[in-house]
Order: structure tokens, then C-alpha cells, then sequence
């Protein structure tokens, strides 16, 4: 994730020209966390990468509240389905999703993300994945994407420690 920069909420949609009058606003962003695990949701396996984002990147880190936090099963529909409702509810800014970004037939978390957006920001997550490749070799098999529903943004940061978040 990005440590630096401008980081924004988009009020009102349109373009920005030289000129214009950008107000800054107090308060951190809203952060939704979703797994995706069959065993997670089943109570078989505890959720440790979605626990790590949420200490250590969100809240570590960024040092943002996260708002709402969910474990699912591995289903394009399910997970499509969760993001859109956090999206269209307006009730979070950023989505991180961890787990299914593989190549595993079951691997559906980039898909149903795509199906949920409205427009993808491709180079997002392929900086991502870039700085992950200074860790690890194996951050290129990510198939991981960032996107936008709405006014929100969802993206999914590696799930193994050596990845690409």
C-alpha cells in the first residue's frame, strides 16, 4: 500500500482543472475488510491475512478505522455481492480483500472484484505488485486488481507476508 502521497474522497464526480478550489477534509478513510476462504467461513481455519491487513496496514500504518470486516467462501457471487452492498451503501472508501488472487480454480476474488466496479486503476495494482517483486520473486503470480464501484476503491494486497502489500 501507499505510504505517501494525496490520498482523496471523490464528493462529486467531474473533471479537476487548474485552478480549482480542492478542500481538504479531516477524518481518515473508512476501510472494509473482506476474506475470502472456504475453510475461513466455515470456522476451519482462522483468518490471518485479513487479520494482518487489518493490524498491520490499516491500522498499523495507515492508521485508519476499519468499519467493517467479513470472511466468506472462495464464490464469485458471494464476494461480488459484498462488495457491491459496502460500495453502494457508501459506508466505506477503501476495500482490501485478501485470498483467491491465484491461479486455483477457486481463486475468484480479481473476478468478482471486476464484476462489482465500475472502472478498473490498473496501475495501482500493478505498482503494487511491481514493489512486491522487491520481496519476492513470486508477487508476479498475483492476479490481483484495483477498482473502482462507485466512489470506493478495492484492492487486493498480497495475503503471504512476502507478497506484494
Amino acid at each position: 500500500m501507499p505510504r505517501e502521497g494525496v490520498f482523496v474522497r471523490v464528493l462529486r464526480g467531474g473533471p479537476v482543472a487548474a485552478g480549482d478550489r480542492l478542500e481538504v477534509l479531516s477524518g481518515a478513510f473508512r476501510v472494509a475488510v473482506l476474506t475470502a476462504s472456504d475453510k475461513g467461513s466455515q470456522g476451519q481455519r482462522e483468518d490471518v491475512s485479513g487479520q494482518k491487513t487489518i493490524r498491520d496496514i490499516v491500522e498499523g500504518e495507515l492508521g485508519w478505522p476499519v468499519v467493517a470486516y467479513t470472511v466468506v467462501p472462495d464464490d464469485r457471487e458471494t464476494i461480488t455481492r459484498q462488495l457491491a452492498a459496502w460500495a453502494d451503501e457508501g459506508r466505506v472508501d477503501l476495500v482490501l480483500t485478501t485470498g483467491g488472487t491465484g491461479f486455483s480454480p477457486r481463486d475468484v476474488t480479481p473476478d468478482a472484484t471486476l464484476d462489482a466496479a465500475d472502472r478498473e486503476a490498473p496501475g495501482l495494482a500493478e505498482a503494487i505488485r511491481a514493489h512486491g517483486l522487491t520481496r519476492s520473486p513470486r508477487a508476479m503470480l498475483s492476479r490481483s486488481v484495483a477498482a473502482i464501484p462507485g466512489r470506493a476503491l478495492i484492492h487486493q494486497p498480497a495475503g503471504q507476508p512476502q507478497g506484494g502489500a
